[in-house]
């Protein structure tokens, strides 16, 4: 059964009621008679199972992206140890040839 708010016009108050669908909305309100008006409020649901962006492609492109994270990290890595192994060499070089 669907929450329904309402809230008083004259004393403010909020109230959620439990409502079917066929049930004629409420006009009085049970504390001080003022009327009362529906509120249009946020309804929360969740869209379970396959086929949807939160359970299909969301999950594959943070997948991919940290995948590529991590292999951008390891070419930094090998490039950074070939460039110093590289200097290494070359100053040995100078060294032995001085």
């Amino acid at each position: 059964m669907p929450i329904y708010e309402y809230e008083c016009a004259k004393c403010s108050k909020v109230e959620e009621i439990f409502q079917k669908f066929s049930d004629k909305p409420l006009t009085k309100c049970q504390h001080c008679g003022g009327k009362l008006h529906k509120l249009i409020s946020q309804s929360s649901f969740h869209l379970k199972g396959t086929g949807w962006y939160v359970t299909d492609y969301a999950k594959k492109s943070k997948t991919n992206s940290s995948a590529a994270k991590k292999s951008n990290k390891e070419k930094r890595s090998q490039t950074a140890q070939s460039s110093s192994s590289s200097k290494e060499s070359k100053a040995s070089r100078e060294n032995s040839a001085t």
